[in-house]
């Protein structure tokens, strides 16, 4: 059969695009290949609009599309899902069963196509997408997923990495006792990076309590972002802190770099008094803060290739404005600027790399993996220092300006003192007639106010300081789940007296009743004049009743005692009405009241008693009830 030869010269042109396309051998493991790089022999696939899945990569036309990586193990910031081809066989001496480390992690998604053995593919899911533990298939810090055993014939395998903060997917081929005894390494260097920002992080944190000053403040919270970060960048994060969920959007490579940006930049505003001393600087970190926020709310909605880029873009002004405003305070004299400028620039070249990184201009290697945490330990000793000098230099700026002070403090009064002993003279004797007034002032008001709540002849509280106290004490009975009780006094013929021996005696016998009065009941009770010969007793506490009583027996032995006007000797008897809260009354009017019927109950009894209300037993509800509405006129409004 003659072949067309239209068909012929396609066929011709299509041999030779294959032969000049370069195709990436397979990686044959020998038995020292653990831990050999293997991005130099891998092949490449942009997936735009991630539309493929594994099954088009049978497609021929999908696999022209493929190309060599040439050692790339990093396309940068892209919005599109990267296909790997990875082709491994064993060597003659090397073990079947083999472990590939993916080094980016910070990786969000990531998936491993393997070959089932029957035609098709197996999947294993891991990035920050799944847990940690169900993203690995070994405990460690980078993502590690086991190969099927491998045989002398090269198999194929694809690697999906997606993430437009930065695709990134350094590729290792490691035996497990190997990996482990790096692993061991790793954290005893990074554990003492940890350990150094921690402790000085735990020591500002302890002077910022004692000096409550901001940019110790600041310093705190840009180390802890820090901190996190490095923690997050290592692994360890994901390994330790949060093992069991995928990563939160605020614990991931946008949100924690934002939260330490903003903190820094509020640090060296704080630091270098950019408010004061370098406005536009001032202003720009400002801008840069705002840029970290809005970065953070991009990323929790879900635009995490535009957040990336913001932060990235961020360089273009927080950096020129650090810079500059360290500078600008250096020349002005302020040495903790030139700590900051060396702390700082050791972060700008950290963090320029891990951007170049990012964004694909430098490929990731072991060299620079911990160049961001050696950095960020040598800047917080810097900045801690800084801090220290600048505590420093405030002490010495505040003795200078108390120093200065006392200086013209001495001088103004030297020169007061000598020019101005006549005013001083008339001075003194100005605050001395002013001190005069005021105390006779002081005295006039307390005498006004001591008249306003007592009776001026028995210097004894009067009803309007009664009420007052009565009241008092009722809501705090009822608070307390207590009784008051209120005795009214009365003397009995005591207007003979008055007649017979004339006014001053009966004075005298109302003062000398007053002092009984007082010196018979407790000292937390009350004694109140009414008016006349009519006298109150206030008895509280959770034996009121009974102290009531008491007060009543003693009393009516002591006031009838007589007492000696000249060569005469006057004596009354008194009559004693008693009620209690709440028994008899739930307001002091009804009280009152009830007491006053109990007084008038024990004079027509004879006088020269007492009588409580009630005697025979509490008085009704419905009693107390009309005693508590009742309106009549006590004579105490």
């Amino acid at each position: 059969m003659r072949s067309n030869p239209l068909q012929l010269l396609l066929l011709l042109i299509g041999l030779t695009l294959s032969a000049g396309r370069l195709v990436a051998a397979p990686i044959q493991l020998q038995a020292d290949s653990s831990g050999q790089e293997l991005n130099g022999q891998i092949e490449l696939l942009e997936d735009v609009g991630g539309r493929l899945n594994i099954t088009d990569l049978d497609d021929p036309a999908v696999q022209q599309r493929f190309v060599p990586a040439n050692g790339r193990a990093s396309v940068g910031q892209n919005p599109n899902p990267w296909w790997i081809k990875l082709q491994l066989q064993r060597g003659a001496e090397a073990p079947s069963q083999w472990w590939l480390e993916i080094g980016s992690v910070t990786q969000l998604d990531l998936q491993l196509y393997s070959p089932d053995g029957q035609g098709g593919w197996s999947m294993r899911q891991s990035g920050e997408r799944v847990s940690f533990a169900e993203g690995r298939d070994h405990d460690y810090r980078r993502m590690l997923l086991q190969l099927p055993p491998l045989g002398d014939t090269p198999q194929t395998f694809y690697l999906r990495s997606y993430d437009p903060a930065g695709n990134s997917f350094p590729l290792r081929a490691w035996q497990l006792e190997d990996l482990e005894h790096l692993a061991t390494q790793e954290n005893l260097g990074l554990g003492l990076i940890y350990g150094i920002i921690a402790a000085l992080l735990l020591y500002n944190l302890f002077i910022f309590f004692s000096l409550r000053d901001k940019a110790y403040f600041w310093y705190v919270l840009t180390t802890t972002g820090a901190l996190l970060m490095i923690v997050s960048m290592s692994g360890h994060g994901f390994q330790y802190l949060w093992p069991n969920h995928p990563v939160p959007f605020w614990l991931d490579r946008i949100t924690l770099p934002s939260l330490w940006g903003f903190a820094a930049c509020r640090f060296t505003q704080t630091l270098l008094q950019t408010r004061q001393h370098v406005r536009w600087a001032h202003h720009l970190l400002t801008f840069a803060c705002t840029c970290y926020v809005i970065a953070i709310a991009l990323e929790a909605l879900g635009q995490r290739n535009l957040a990336a880029w913001i932060i990235a873009l961020l360089s273009l002004t927080s950096i020129p404005a650090a810079l500059g405003s360290a500078l600008i305070r250096w020349r002005q004299g302020y040495f903790p600027a030139l700590l900051y400028l060396c702390g700082y620039g050791l972060i700008l070249g950290s963090i320029s790399l891990a951007l170049m990184r990012s964004t694909g201009l430098v490929q990731p290697a072991t060299w620079n993996a911990y160049v961001f945490p050696l950095a960020v330990a040598a800047e917080s000793i810097l900045f801690s220092f800084a801090l220290a000098y600048r505590i420093q230099m405030l002490k010495q700026e505040k003795a200078v300006a108390i120093l200065q002070a006392d200086r013209e403090k001495t001088a103004r009064i030297a020169q007061m003192q000598s020019s101005a002993e006549e005013l001083q003279e008339a001075v003194r004797q100005r605050t001395a007639e002013l001190a005069e007034a005021n105390r006779q002032l002081c005295e006039r008001e307390q005498l006004l106010q001591f008249a306003a709540f007592h009776d001026p002849l028995t210097e004894l509280p009067n009803r309007r300081y009664l009420i007052e106290r009565a009241e008092t004490a009722l809501a705090d009975a009822q608070r307390r789940n207590e009784s008051v009780a209120l005795m009214l006094v009365d003397l009995d013929h005591f207007k003979p007296i008055n007649d017979r021996y004339g006014h001053d005696a009966g004075d005298l016998l109302l003062r000398s009743i007053g002092q009984r009065l007082r010196e018979h009941v407790r000292v937390n009770d009350m004694v109140a004049r009414l008016g006349g010969d009519e006298f109150a007793v206030l008895v509280c506490g959770p034996d009121a009743e009974q102290h009531a009583q008491e007060i009543a027996g003693r009393l009516l032995g002591e006031l009838a005692k007589p007492v000696l006007y000249g060569a005469n000797r006057l004596a009354v008897t008194i009559s004693i009405g008693g009620a209690l809260y709440p028994q008899h009354a739930q307001q002091f009017t009804g009280l009152y009241k009830a007491a006053d019927e109990a007084m008038y109950r024990a004079k027509q009894k004879g006088r020269s008693g007492f009588v409580l209300q009630g005697c025979d037993g509490e008085l009704s509800q419905q009693t107390c009830l009309m005693l508590d509405v009742l309106k009549v006129p006590s004579g105490l409004s």
